[in-house]
């Protein structure tokens, strides 16, 4: 039997209005987007500020209850930071029983589409938006978890080849919050460039003006040792600086071929 792709359901905070049919609910496709992005941007209020805060910050989505879980299954943010900072206060003392809401976004940018004119130039791009609730995680068990995942999120399988367990000040020092997803939503844009009829019926514009799309990707480069290093480039380093850099590459060039719709 085939599996359904659970969705975000569509509610007045989440849905994508202008060009709607770039947006994407399904949960495998927008937890993938935050999985994948180094940097998260986390946005909140705060009860002594009258303008918004957005922190970068480092993440990934996980389920402590359920650690098998599918990327494409309902899932928990897990966020890491110093302990005593702004936000993790914040959540250590969120009014709401639910948590302190939060807004996360997230972005890659795959392509520069350049067109004949300048109106019509836009990117290759991957967002997304995540809603929700974070509490700060106190079980000591579940803290772990989140550091694993968090750790393993930098570098795959890097926490098991590094100095372990953590020390305690390490621990004390660290704050992780959860966010429980109450919506999202995601934002997606491939293909090569689309003008106006009018220009594209004029044959000396196109004889004057290069269209097409520049593919733009991650790159990781080649290992750079530390000062006190004593070992060579260990498999799931240069295995993962080599997908990392493929797939990036592949991905870019796809979406700047990809036919419009």
């Amino acid at each position: 039997m085939g599996r359904f792709d659970l969705e975000y359901p569509k509610e007045a905070i989440n849905t994508v209005k202008r060009e709607n049919d770039r947006g994407v609910y399904a949960l495998k496709t927008i937890h993938h987007i935050i999985n994948t992005c180094q940097i998260l941007h986390v946005s909140f209020n705060t009860p002594t500020q009258s303008f918004p805060v957005i922190l970068p910050m480092i993440g990934q989505m996980g389920s402590y209850d359920r650690p098998s879980a599918d990327i494409g299954d309902p899932l928990d943010l897990y966020l890491h930071g110093y302990v005593s900072s702004r936000i993790m206060n914040l959540g250590r003392s969120a009014s709401d029983e639910k948590g302190m809401p939060v807004c996360v976004a997230a972005s890659h940018v795959d392509g520069l589409v350049l067109a004949l004119s300048t109106f019509h130039h836009s990117y290759n791009y991957r967002s997304t938006v995540l809603f929700g609730h974070a509490v700060l995680v106190e079980d000591d068990e579940e803290r772990m978890y989140a550091m694993e995942l968090i750790t393993n999120s930098v570098v795959p399988d890097r926490w098991r080849h590094t100095r372990l367990p953590p020390t305690k000040a390490e621990l004390q020092s660290t704050g992780i919050l959860k966010v429980k997803i109450a919506s999202g939503s995601a934002k997606i844009n491939t293909g090569g460039p689309s003008d106006d009829k009018k220009d594209m019926e004029d044959e000396s514009i196109k004889d004057q003006v290069w269209t097409g799309v520049l593919p733009i990707h991650a790159t990781m480069g080649e290992p750079v040792p530390g000062p006190y290093n004593r070992v060579g480039v260990p498999d799931h380093i240069a295995e993962f600086s080599k997908d990392f850099n493929e797939d990036n590459q592949k991905y870019a060039l796809n979406a700047a071929r990809d036919p419009k719709k």
